[in-house]
Parts: C-alpha cells; structure tokens; sequence
C-alpha cells in the first residue's frame, strides 16, 4: 500500500466515525500537567492579573511606545486602541 493510499484510508476511517457519531481517535497525549488539571479557580488565582483597559488621561503626552525602527507612537498617553501611529 503507498503513502497516499494510507492517508486515503485514514480519511475515509475518521469520516466514516464522524457519520457515525463515534469521536474519531486522537494520538496519544502526554500526562496532564498538575496545574492543567486544577480548577478553573485555582488557575485563575495562579496567573498573573490581565492588563485593565487604559482610559486616555486628560494630558496630550504622547504614547512614546517605540517600535524595532526606533519610531515613537504620536497618540496620547494611554490610549485605547490597539494600534500604534509610528511617525
């Protein structure tokens, strides 16, 4: 049997199964890490807390991230976009 004669077989298995309604087998995982195992609470306590949305500040300052060229942001300090203006 060639490689492509394989894989066809393999694909007609897993569709097969999922006509079926039987999940298609995975391959073998390795052991669940302790903390993926934990409660959701537990993780949630153990990771650091998520970045709060910045409200734009009343001042004009300006961003002063940079980027790898070494371009500054010209939008206001804190702002709520996503994106940088680099000029």
């Amino acid at each position: 049997m060639s490689k492509m004669d394989a894989l066809r077989a393999m694909r007609e298995a897993r569709y097969a199964a999922a006509q079926a309604g039987a999940p298609a087998k995975k391959a073998a995982r390795s052991p669940v890490a302790p903390e993926a195992s934990a409660t959701p609470a537990k993780v949630k306590a153990k990771r650091a807390p998520a970045k709060a949305a910045v409200e734009p500040s009343g001042s004009e300052e300006p961003c002063g991230h940079r980027n790898m060229g070494g371009k500054t942001c010209t939008r206001e300090q804190g702002h709520a976009a996503k994106s940088h203006r680099y000029s």
